[in-house]
């Protein structure tokens, strides 16, 4: 069943069923007036409940108009001819709970049930009672089923949204994932295979390890991305930097490779792996570069990563879609990344990061 609408409250003007009969009974005075009287009652009581159900509608003045009148046509329906006509009051009490929310709706179901009880009183004497009780319990059991499914509705929606973040998040992960694994691997391709054909004339050995290099990283860029698309996908840092230097140096770039401080957890780890595997994708593609220095230093809860080249820079001045995926992954692990060219010449990246302090030997190597 769907959330409930105004049909749902439609069955409910059958209480006025004994009014209908006292009419065709002839057991009215004025029948004409009662007629008039509850064909007004019908149409505002159906108008007012449909318009309860769109809360722009609901909230409109000539909703708190209608049920205004509403009441007016009950009291002077219930003075004139009481009995079944009574029967009403408990109907405005629905429509009531159906329009009036928040913290109006006890003040008005209190008035409106004392005025029920006095006009009941009058004319029905202890008879009034059941009137005041299913006039009170008509208004607050209504308002209070509506108010749980808007409530229900809303908690639907939420569930909906945060469905759709999930999958628009899932989509932002693997769209950087693969422009990391595909724009480094493929770079590595192209850089091994230049090297083959300019090495070939003259070592035909030296080029078939070249192409034996290539063979490797495809079948490696193979293995990462169908762990991308599983979502288990860990970068090491250790890894990118062997496969940074066996890059760079296949392009006729010197790497130098500095680490210093205490090994860094494995989520930091993995964070300056995708940092070191995409600058030197960059100073592949983009620098012309001779050297690359690449520096990770670690200490007093934070690691820092620098990867700088000499070359032109040409390209990387505004980061790219990589350099801009990187940049939000770090913030929301608490960190930063920046990167520009460098006065005199030259282009680098530069990576921070909060690390958890770990009671962890520290160690101190440099090498090329």
């Amino acid at each position: 069943m769907g959330p409930p609408t105004g049909f749902t409250l439609l069955p409910w003007l059958l209480l006025g069923l004994g009014a209908v009969a006292n009419l065709l009974h002839g057991e009215t005075p004025n029948p004409w007036v009662g007629a008039v009287g509850l064909l007004v009652f019908n149409s505002l009581y159906i108008s007012v409940v449909f318009r309860a159900f769109v809360r722009s509608t609901r909230e409109a003045a000539s909703t708190r108009w209608g049920l205004v009148a509403m009441g007016v046509v009950t009291c002077a329906l219930a003075l004139a001819y009481g009995g079944a006509w009574l029967y009403f009051f408990p109907l405005l009490g629905l429509a009531t709970g159906a329009v009036v929310r928040g913290r109006a709706l006890a003040p008005v179901m209190f008035a409106l049930t004392a005025v029920a009880g006095g006009v009941a009183g009058f004319r029905g004497g202890w008879d009034a009672l059941g009137i005041v009780y299913g006039t009170f319990l008509s208004g607050m059991v209504t308002a209070a089923i509506l108010a749980l499914s808007e409530t229900v509705t809303e908690l639907r929606g939420t569930r909906q949204e945060l469905a759709r973040a999930a999958v628009d998040q899932e989509r932002l992960r693997f769209s950087r994932d693969l422009h990391d694994l595909l724009g480094h691997t493929l770079s590595v391709i192209v850089v091994k295979s230049e090297a083959a054909r300019r090495i070939a004339p003259r070592d035909i050995d030296a080029a078939l390890e070249q192409i034996a290099d290539i063979e490797t990283v495809g079948r490696q860029a193979l293995t990462e991305i169908r762990e991308a698309v599983t979502g288990y996908r860990e970068a090491s840092l250790a890894a990118e930097l062997d496969r940074a230097r066996g890059a760079l140096t296949a392009a006729g770039v010197e790497p130098l490779v500095r680490q210093s401080g205490p090994p860094l957890p494995p989520r930091e780890a993995a964070l300056l792996g995708w940092v070191v595997r995409e600058a030197a994708t960059n100073t592949l593609r983009h620098s012309g570069a001779a050297t690359c220095e690449i520096e990770l230093r670690s200490s007093d809860g934070r690691a820092r990563l620098t990867v700088t080249d000499d070359g032109s820079g040409v390209g990387s001045a505004t980061p790219g879609s990589g350099l801009t995926g990187l940049g939000e992954r770090l913030a929301a692990a608490g960190g930063t990344l920046s990167s520009g060219p460098v006065p005199g010449g030259g282009f680098r990246v530069t990576a921070e990061l909060p690390v958890p302090v770990e009671p962890v030997g520290g160690e101190d190597e440099e090498g090329r």
